[in-house]
């Protein structure tokens, strides 16, 4: 990405093993995510370009000597960030905030792309017992970001048996936290959004009511649907100051938020808005790594299926238009197949 609504297909340096705990991973499956879109919106112009992509799964090519956990020829999924698995927030659960990690892109290599160096492999990738044409790779593609960020928010909020969930935003997270809510055994899913197609698609994933109104009157809808209470979990998975204003608004006392969608306008939250009410807001940056291994079993049954939100299939030169097509909504995420 060379500036706003500049994507461009470049030949880069081929992927190589710089240190011994790299291994190299020829791309099969990768996605654009709706957090690249603030970037295609905004970004400066940049001469020596972004290099773009952190959803993606692939076939190991190269290890160095200090891999251990995978081979050459093995597929694997590769979380949003490159982790160690070792360090003590890595052993907490944390591999977002790993010591040693790092995201895709920028100088390294991303993930839309023909291939990558992945630095930390025995701490980052996840091996996968399956073919590479397998059909359940788009659901388990998922898990390398948007499915686990939309069960992030929910674990976040503390969705259970039982509880009333608002789902802020209806892009690829907001109907991830709607199945991932599901899948925690909410009893009632409202989703808020104004996408016929993808409010369908949250009914699917579990949703039973709808709102289309935004700002104060979202708040009092959300409130008029819950006996006048609001949600026992707000899951806030948009990234505007507004949208998160609106999930405090909408929690119940006693009640709580999470928060996954990435900040973009760095508006700040009068925490008086939910202090009186007890409300708890917690969320961040998901451990996708952490994650995954409890994920898995679900989307390899069937139980956990994302691979709805994948509307679009592109090769490598159908990037720039697939960036094009979800910044003007034509499409909701889009898979790439290089």
């Amino acid at each position: 990405m060379f500036g706003a609504g500049d994507v461009q297909v470049k030949e880069v340096p081929d992927a190589r093993i710089v240190q011994q705990t790299d291994a190299v991973v020829r791309i099969t499956h990768a996605a654009i995510c709706g957090s690249d879109l603030w970037r295609y919106r905004k970004l400066a112009p940049t001469p020596q370009g972004v290099r773009l992509g952190h959803e993606f799964i692939g076939v190991v090519e190269d290890v160095g000597t200090e891999v251990t956990s995978v081979r050459r020829g093995d597929l694997v999924l590769v979380p949003f960030k490159w982790s160690d698995g070792t360090c003590e927030f890595c052993r907490a659960g944390l591999h977002c905030s790993c010591l040693n990690g790092g995201f895709w892109g920028g100088e390294l290599d991303g993930g839309q792309g023909e291939a990558a160096r992945v630095p930390l492999a025995d701490g980052t990738l996840v091996p996968l017992d399956l073919e590479p044409d397998d059909p359940r790779l788009p659901a388990v593609l998922a898990l390398s970001d948007v499915l686990c960020t939309g069960h992030h928010a929910a674990r976040a909020a503390r969705v259970g048996p039982g509880a009333t969930v608002a789902v802020v935003g209806d892009g690829a997270v907001g109907l991830c936290a709607v199945l991932a809510s599901a899948r925690l055994g909410a009893e009632r899913i409202i989703v808020l959004g104004r996408h016929a197609r993808r409010t369908d698609l949250a009914r699917r994933y579990g949703a039973v009511e709808v709102v289309q109104e935004r700002g104060a009157e979202a708040v009092e809808r959300v409130r008029a649907l819950t006996g006048g209470h609001g949600a026992h979990a707000v899951l806030e998975c948009v990234g505007t100051g507004a949208a998160l204003r609106d999930a405090l608004d909408m929690a119940r006392p006693g009640g709580a938020v999470g928060y996954v969608g990435v900040p973009q306008d760095g508006d700040g939250v009068d925490v008086r808005r939910f202090y009186r009410r007890n409300v708890t807001l917690a969320g961040g940056v998901t451990p996708a790594r952490a994650y995954v291994p409890e994920l898995l079993p679900d989307v390899l049954s069937g139980r956990l299926d994302a691979s709805a939100v994948f509307d679009r299939t592109v090769g490598i030169d159908g990037i720039p238009d697939g960036y094009k097509a979800m910044a003007e909504r034509e499409a909701l995420k889009v898979l790439i197949r290089p």
